[in-house]
Parts: C-alpha cells; structure tokens; sequence
C-alpha cells in the first residue's frame, strides 16, 4: 500500500501504526514518515489525517474502520470488512451516522484492466450469466492466524475475492435472494466446493484448493458465459473471448490484479471526487461471503433473501 501511494506522492504518507512497534518503525523510516506508533489512537485523533489504509488482522479491520470514521476521517479496508454479522451491522450504522466518510475495500481485482474489459464485453449481452471460478491458493499451516475462530478462516481471507467478483458479474440488483449449497466436507479448511444460484438464474460455482505449493503462486482461472460470449480469464493475464463467429485474445506482459489501481483509487476519491463505495454494496457484498462461510460451515442451505442482503430488520437506523 505505501509503495503505490508513493507513486503518488512522496509526501502524501504522514503516519503508520502497528501493533509490533518494531515494524511500524521500518516503514516510518523507509518511507521517511512524520511518525510512527503502536497506539491507534494516534492515527485516529491525528487531525493532520484526512484517509486511513487498514491492514490488520481480519477482525480488527471494522473495528479500526468504525473508529477512524467516528473522528472524521475516511478509511479504505482491506479484505474482508467485517468478520461477522455484528460487524456488519455496527459498520453498516456507522456509515449512516457519518454519511461524509467515505468508505472503500480492499477488493482489488475489479480494478483489474482484463476484468474490466470482461465486464465490458458482457454489458452488450442479455440474460442470465454462468460463471466457473477454480482457485489454487498456497497450503498454510494449521497454527496459522487465519485459522484463529475470529479470523473467518479462509473463506474470509481469501474465497471473498471471487465471491465480491461473482456479485460483480452477476450484478448485485439481480443477485438476489441467492441460494448457497456446500458440497465441501465438513471440517474443511482449505478445500472448498460452493455453488449459487442466483435471483436472474444466474449460477456460479467456487473450487478452491490449497494443496502445496504452486510453482507460480495462485492461478485463478474464470470461465463465463452470458448470451452469445464466451470467457476465459487465466491469474489476471490473458483473456479470451468468443462471440459467434469472432474471437479476441489479450495477453498481459505481467499479472494486473487491480492493486495498485484500487490503492490509487482510493486516495483519488478521497481528495478529488469525494465518492465511496455505496451503503449497499459494502453490505451486500459482505452478507454474500459470511452466508457461504455458513453453508460451508454448517453443510446446510443458505438462502439470502433480497431484503437480508440490504436491510438487517431495524437495525439500521432510519435516514
């Protein structure tokens, strides 16, 4: 995150904030920070900070997130905003509270130039899309911090990036109600399976695999089909598509999964356009991703209805 703000500015970095002090040190000196410390508190009273990058531990990110946006200031949250439906709901009513914060995740890959050039190509096709996600992530170990109960596991930490880029291409005013199915074993951690139907007839299905270690780091591979076009996407690199009798392949020198255009996005917004992400997509997003960690979890079915994927009954406040 520092390293592409710095493309920006080589002062627009004024502070860092970790909780082993010895690392926030390392970056306040690498990048020549006005100060560093192990005490958010710092950052959040700061009134010389007008945006805040979270990049904690996953179950901290909403609780730094409703902090920062109760003191003024705009946050961008790193993946995935909240851990829990608690969560959600007191970010949810925080943003309505403070409707001049803007609000930004750390989902990166729709910022992707090949996935927007997907999302482009599908706009001129009518009905119902199929979307095939297979996913090979890297082995962790079984102490790893990701498998502490108030983490989210890895559903949290990594599967969220399809099922937010699933919604994308699904739309979120179709999605819903959705319908989630599990045909992962119980007490899987790493290995998961999950198919969705959706409210257009839209079905999306989710392999995700962590055996070993790939030689490349983590292939992504999405096959789409909507109308008359077919997709391949392969890690963010090529993309292929066939549409009747024509067909037009793009290959990258290098992986674009959208980090850096994401990071920049935010700082952007923030300082120019003044526009965050909306209410209903921070929401809706977030309910999609904690109902497959259920039915994952649980075995069971998981419907999310249209009115659960944007309104929690009454627990948000009236605006």
């Amino acid at each position: 995150i520092a390293y592409y703000l710095q493309k920006i500015s080589s002062t627009c970095l004024r502070a860092c904030m970790d909780i082993d002090v010895n690392k926030a040190a390392s970056l306040f000196k690498y990048f020549n920070l006005k100060y560093y410390t192990n005490d958010s508190n710092l950052i959040i009273s700061d009134p010389n900070i007008k945006l805040v990058y979270i990049a904690s531990n996953h179950a901290s990110h909403a609780e730094y997130a409703i902090d920062c946006i109760r003191s003024g200031k705009h946050v961008h949250i790193e993946k995935p905003h909240v851990v829990s439906e608690d969560q959600l709901v007191r970010l949810c009513n925080t943003m309505l509270d403070y409707p001049k914060a803007n609000v930004f995740l750390g989902f990166n890959r729709p910022k992707s130039p090949l996935f927007k050039k997907l999302l482009s190509e599908l706009s001129f096709e009518n009905g119902p899309i199929m979307v095939n996600w297979f996913i090979a992530r890297h082995e962790i170990s079984d102490d790893h911090w990701y498998y502490d109960s108030r983490e989210g596991g890895r559903v949290l930490g990594n599967l969220c990036h399809w099922t937010d880029l699933t919604l994308h291409l699904v739309s979120i005013e179709k999605a819903f109600p959705c319908r989630i199915n599990s045909s992962t074993p119980l007490n899987s951690v790493s290995d998961f399976v999950v198919n969705v139907s959706f409210a257009d007839q839209s079905c999306a299905a989710f392999t995700f695999s962590a055996k070993g270690h790939t030689f490349e780091g983590v292939r992504e591979t999405l096959q789409v089909h909507k109308g008359n076009l077919l997709g391949f996407m392969k890690d963010f690199q090529s993309l292929k598509i066939e549409k009747n009798t024509s067909k037009k392949q793009t290959n990258l020198l290098f992986r674009n999964h959208g980090h850096r255009e994401n990071i920049h996005n935010s700082f952007s917004s923030t300082f120019h356009n003044n526009i965050g992400e909306s209410l209903e997509y921070v929401h809706a997003t977030a309910k999609f991703f904690l109902g497959i960690k259920k039915s994952i979890e649980t075995g069971e079915e998981v419907v999310i209805t249209e009115e659960n994927a944007f309104v929690v009954e009454n627990k948000y406040q009236d605006k």
